[in-house]
């Protein structure tokens, strides 16, 4: 009966969240997309906390960030946004983010990965391509700036800074409110997968994503992994 109704709770929670919020055109729209922000986004909580830290010289990591944020990246030098969302179907959190970077004149590039599933090789690929190129300063991002913007930190400091795995992975942890034993743990074993690989052979990250990475092995042997910890 209880999972009867946490299914209900959150297909009406979907329908509602869907329902509106696609569009700032109008003055109306805006105020809708407003509510849609800080309610089904929680950007009201992101006003307070913004999980901003320093990944390496000039590239920052964070929480997604509001309109007024974007002017206090701009003010501090920051040229760029990598967005690890993705454009979310047009709905306001991207509506808001991508108005305030044409007009503040901030570069705004996506590469969309995942928090609780493996994302696909090209997936990764296309990450470790976005953080070699987009220009410095930059800002990383997701949703709230814990799993996601933690793996592209810990991913653009292997690649990237040539640092050892167990110094970059640092950026996976509870300081972000990351929580490994959470199905975010995923995370972690992308990082555990390939620190094995390396001891192993030796391979290096963009090698390793680009030849060896399977997101459905990795599926696998992380529930394989979660079925032995229970």
């Amino acid at each position: 009966m209880l999972d009867g109704l946490k299914t209900s709770l959150k297909k009406l929670e979907r329908r509602m969240r869907t329902s509106f919020g696609d569009d700032i055109s109008t003055p109306r729209q805006r105020r809708q997309a407003l509510w849609h922000f800080h309610l089904f986004d929680h950007a009201w909580l992101r006003t307070f906390w913004t999980n901003f830290d320093k990944v390496a010289d000039g590239v920052y990591r964070s929480n997604h960030p509001g309109p007024a944020r974007l002017q206090k990246y701009k003010d501090m030098g920051i040229k760029a946004i990598l967005n690890l969302r993705g454009r979310d179907g047009g709905y306001s959190p991207w509506l808001f983010e991508e108005e305030a970077c044409r007009e503040l004149g901030i570069e705004l590039r996506v590469a969309k990965i995942y928090a609780r599933r493996p994302a696909t090789r090209e997936e990764m690929l296309n990450l470790i391509q976005a953080l070699k190129t987009t220009p410095k300063p930059f800002v990383i991002h997701c949703k709230s700036g814990a799993d996601r913007a933690g793996l592209a930190s810990v991913i653009y400091l292997i690649v990237v800074e040539k640092l050892p795995v167990e110094e970059a992975r640092k950026h996976l942890s509870f300081r972000y409110l990351h929580i490994k034993s959470s199905k975010t743990g995923i995370c972690d074993h992308i990082i555990d997968e390939y620190a094995k690989a390396q001891a192993e052979t030796g391979i290096d990250m963009e090698d390793w994503f680009a030849n060896v990475y399977d997101k459905d092995a990795m599926q696998r042997s992380y529930d394989a992994r979660k079925g032995k910890a229970a």
